[in-house]
């Protein structure tokens, strides 16, 4: 059935780059009023996922839509506003003359100085954009994604080189975005800023959705508690142990996923007289994920 709500989709999308099939059969759906954060290892299918929906290239198979038309449609790329990870900033022109320009190409845009304000930099609007950090030059790519009140607001690694507070306050301005009613697709490799952001997360892998839902219910179904330890015991003989999900090496300790705390801390106890440093904390995105991508619960893309 059509999600009415939804204003990018990809329905039964197929991709080859080169030799490498990189999507297979893929369907998604951005809904409007919603953050949704798109998540997976590199190579996973995420870039070519946001390509086809933003137009930069075209399914083999499969059909990709935004809001109702082709997605290389000037109609529907007018009510997008993209920041990319790998785009670049003229050395020469000031940060409110690359605001001003990107504005033009819209029909509606914000005031240059209200651009300015959201994206928090209008203390560096006459510096020329070679002159900028990395995080600055981050904060002018987002003023140049929302500078025309996009329906789709597409943020690619959006806080990469920002300290924390920066990423902070973007978040909250994307998060006033989506009250308004705005779709926003994120990618982020900060699965920390995914889970304080995103109402919805889908995972990706070898080209195909393998979990969607929201944080919390991806956490409660795929995760549960970490147990961190110190432990003689092979990650082998831990894997058998009741409840436990995932294990994983992390330094000296092992990380270890499990849907029973109460049951993998006492197994350990048992099996391990010399067991030391043991903690125990809720699951994180991170943790969830990772078990995830190790279990048999996924659902069909």
């Amino acid at each position: 059935m059509q999600d009415l709500s939804a204003v990018a989709t990809l329905s039964a999308v197929s991709k080859r780059l080169g030799r490498v099939r990189v999507l297979d059969g893929l369907d998604l759906a951005i809904r409007a009023g919603e953050v949704t954060a798109l998540l997976g290892a590199n190579g996973a299918g995420k870039t070519t996922s946001i390509s086809l929906l933003t137009g930069r290239l075209r399914p083999d198979a499969g059909k990709a839509r935004l809001f109702g038309l082709n997605p290389t449609r000037p109609a529907a790329r007018a009510r997008m506003g993209v920041m990319l990870q790998a785009a670049g900033l003229p050395d020469v022109m000031t940060v409110a003359e690359m605001v001003r320009l990107q504005s033009g190409y819209y029909r509606d845009p914000r005031a240059v100085a209200e651009t300015l304000a959201i994206a928090d930099i209008a203390d560096l609007a006459a510096r020329r954009c070679g002159a900028l950090s990395g995080g600055q030059a981050r904060r002018v790519h987002y003023a140049m994604a929302i500078c025309g009140r996009p329906d789709l607001l597409v943020l690619d690694e959006p806080t990469a080189g920002m300290d924390r507070a920066a990423a902070r306050g973007l978040w909250a301005t994307v998060r006033d975005a989506a009250a308004d009613g705005a779709a926003v697709l994120l990618t982020s490799h900060d699965l920390a800023e995914a889970d304080a952001l995103a109402d919805r997360v889908m995972v990706m892998e070898a080209g195909r959705i393998v979990a969607d839902g929201t944080p919390a219910a991806l956490r409660a179904r795929a995760g549960g508690s970490v147990v961190r330890c110190r432990t003689s015991l092979p990650p082998i003989r831990v894997r058998m142990l009741p409840g436990v999900r995932d294990v994983a090496a992390d330094g000296a300790e092992l990380r270890v996923v499990t849907t029973d705390a109460v049951a993998t801390v006492r197994a350990l106890c048992d099996a391990d007289a010399g067991l030391a440093d043991l903690r125990v904390a809720d699951a994180a995105l991170e943790d969830a994920i990772a078990a995830l991508l190790t279990s048999d619960e996924r659902i069909a893309a």
